[in-house]
């Protein structure tokens, strides 16, 4: 596809037809299924060792930067790509700095050594910062808001330099700082008028990162099955726990996309921070989940130090987590949630509590479970939809005659 050497970086229109992802924005989200491979790896290491709770915050730590960076890159394409060769080139740097801190990950986990992260931040923030200034520089009624990113991206970028400097004692307490501070960038920005991101594109671009989360879930239950097989072989446990995943992430995917984010978007706007932030915790048990489900392979062939409770609520409550946001962030946007708040809390409660009947029913029989009660809210979610869909029509056709 070719592209021009340089269009004038304008804002985009809020009601732009047929606005997509484009190839280059799926190229830089490529960058990001090494990322979360690597931090749920980790994750799924920890799980297998019984240190699950140690390296939590590690966890969320390091899926945070890959979250935001992501969302730096989003926001600001949905409402200024110009798709011409500087841009391009500008995007190429981004995702060299994605790369320079997935290659960072491993040793944040094992010697909590941020300085490859660091890096790879500041190379993304500096190509990042060159892009709002340009949009500042050729987009006269945006400059205030486009200057306010540069300035506040930069300040806290220096921050994060400081803050691999500071002793390990001040290490969590500076990181929550940071993330405020990142937090509050945008809010902050976008005082003087927000930027011109379409909701379609934006909730197209939420959705396409689900897909790569659940896809990174999918690759470590495929990895969970190999190694599996390698140690011990075929077993009937191996295969009922990769079936009840693969259910399991089937559902969760047609869960989340029964929801209308994008209308709601485009009718309530000033919500975009709450459901675009809430979703850290959307994608962060995502890939928590995937690092359960490879663990609970390896736990079915007995290849882990942990108890099967341990594996067992590995799966559960990042599970509970999702369903618990999926309901949460929707719930204000839209007129009416599709996955029904009655509905949802039987689910979370059922699934919080399969875990205590592991001695009963075994590790097998739990994930089933799991996977069963995340199967019946997809029903009878499809079954709410049926009803609510004939009463329409029949009120349609009692109004025509």
């Amino acid at each position: 596809m070719a592209s021009a050497f340089r269009i004038p970086m304008t804002g985009r229109s809020l009601d732009e037809r047929h606005r997509v992802s484009s190839p280059l924005e799926l190229l830089f989200d490529l960058t990001f299924v090494v990322a979360i491979a690597q931090v749920a790896g980790q994750l799924a290491h920890a799980e297998e060792q019984g240190h699950v709770i140690d390296r939590l915050p590690l966890y969320l730590m390091v899926f945070f930067a890959i979250w935001w960076a992501w969302m730096n890159f989003t926001w600001f394409a949905s409402a200024y790509d110009t798709d011409d060769v500087p841009y391009r080139l500008m995007t190429l740097i981004q995702m060299g700095g994605v790369l320079v801190l997935t290659a960072g990950v491993p040793a944040a986990f094992e010697h909590e050594s941020f300085t490859a992260i660091i890096v790879g931040y500041l190379i993304m923030r500096l190509a990042l910062i060159g892009q709002w200034i340009r949009a500042a520089v050729e987009h006269p009624e945006g400059r205030k808001t486009a200057l306010r990113y540069a300035v506040g991206i930069a300040a806290v970028q220096v921050l994060w330099v400081a803050w691999g400097f500071l002793p390990p004692q001040l290490a969590v307490a500076t990181f929550v700082l940071g993330a405020a501070l990142e937090l509050a960038v945008p809010l902050w920005a976008e005082r003087p008028g927000m930027t011109s991101w379409h909701p379609h594109h934006i909730a197209e671009r939420y959705g396409l990162f689900t897909i790569i989360v659940l896809g990174e879930s999918v690759s470590a239950s495929a990895i969970g099955v190999q190694s599996a097989l390698a140690q011990s072989g075929f077993s009937a446990a191996l295969v009922w726990i990769a079936v009840a995943g693969l259910v399991l992430l089937f559902a969760l995917w047609w869960l989340y996309f029964l929801e209308p984010a994008a209308e709601g978007l485009r009718t309530r706007r000033q919500l975009s921070f709450y459901w675009g932030y809430g979703h850290y915790f959307v994608f962060a048990s995502l890939a928590a989940l995937g690092a359960g489900l490879e663990v609970a392979v390896q736990a079915g062939a007995a290849h882990t130090e942990a108890s099967n409770t341990a594996v067992e609520y590995a799966i559960a409550v990042p599970l509970a987590v999702f369903l618990l946001m999926l309901y949460v962030l929707h719930a204000p946007l839209v007129e009416e949630v599709v996955v029904r708040p009655l509905k949802t809390g039987a689910a979370l409660l059922l699934v919080l509590l399969l875990p205590l009947a592991s001695p009963a029913i075994g590790l097998v029989g739990v994930t089933i479970g799991i996977a069963l009660v995340a199967a019946a809210l997809v029903a009878f979610t499809l079954l709410d939809q049926s009803i609510a869909g004939r009463k329409a029509a029949a009120v349609t056709g009692d109004a025509a005659s």
